[in-house]
């Protein structure tokens, strides 16, 4: 069930899921190795089509081929996500996150994610989640909050350069008003711009994951960077 899977995630918070294409795709047997033994729960995989976002990135065939036991979180940056939901559901997506601004589908989009079968652990289903730009207002959320288990702000503007949007902060606490109240509100996400600079700021505001990705790797110092992110994530949330 999914509930058993958000409640593992929810204990061991916050989390950091690492953006594994900003890894050396030369060696990323050994980066999988090297996250698993550093206790990472969620590796973060940046979809883009090239339309939706400027850039392209990982399809279904690399999400298959990266073999794993953490959760694999797969972040739709796309348009029409409706037609890649099944195949990445079938190459061991454990998240699926949709954006808001991706299509006048998003609540069928939801639905089909809590339809599929997780290839990994039929029995533990796929966490379904709901992406916003920074200039996308938190308010078109409020039709799919019950019909979500993660909602993520992104800091950055997706697809182009920049470092992280301060405003992220207040939108985040939007979002969890707008939560308030439900008996199992989503967890919370924050992705872009996550450095050890900004790290701390983001944990401080309660949310269960952050994603981070070429911080992670850079330097080609991974446990280090590793251990870094984690130290100033757990000390800025408390």
């Amino acid at each position: 069930m999914t509930s058993g899977m958000k409640a593992a995630i929810k204990a061991r918070a916050p989390l950091l899921s690492v953006g594994i294409v900003s890894a050396d795709l030369m060696h990323l047997a050994e980066a999988e190795a090297e996250l698993a033994a550093c206790d990472v729960m969620l590796l973060h995989f940046d979809v883009m089509d090239g339309c939706f976002c400027p850039q392209l990135t990982a399809g279904p065939f690399f999400v298959k081929g990266i073999g794993t036991k953490l959760y694999k979180d797969v972040h739709l940056m796309v348009e029409d996500p409706l037609r890649l939901i099944p195949e990445f559901a079938k190459v061991g997506a454990d998240v699926i996150t949709v954006h808001v601004e991706s299509g006048r589908h998003v609540l069928h989009a939801l639905k089909m994610i809590g339809e599929q079968k997780n290839a990994n652990d039929p029995g533990r289903g796929i966490l379904r989640g709901i992406a916003l730009n920074p200039g996308t207002p938190v308010a078109s959320i409020e039709p799919f909050i019950e019909e979500m288990d993660i909602v993520c702000l992104l800091a950055v503007t997706p697809g182009f350069p920049g470092g992280f949007i301060e405003s992220t902060l207040r939108r985040f606490e939007a979002v969890k008003r707008m939560s308030a109240g439900m008996a199992d509100p989503p967890l919370y996400c924050i992705d872009g711009g996550i450095t050890a600079e900004t790290i701390g700021t983001a944990a401080a505001t309660g949310a269960e994951i952050i994603v981070s990705g070429s911080a992670v790797f850079k330097n080609n110092t991974l446990r280090s960077n590793i251990e870094l992110l984690i130290g100033l994530m757990n000390r800025g949330s408390r």
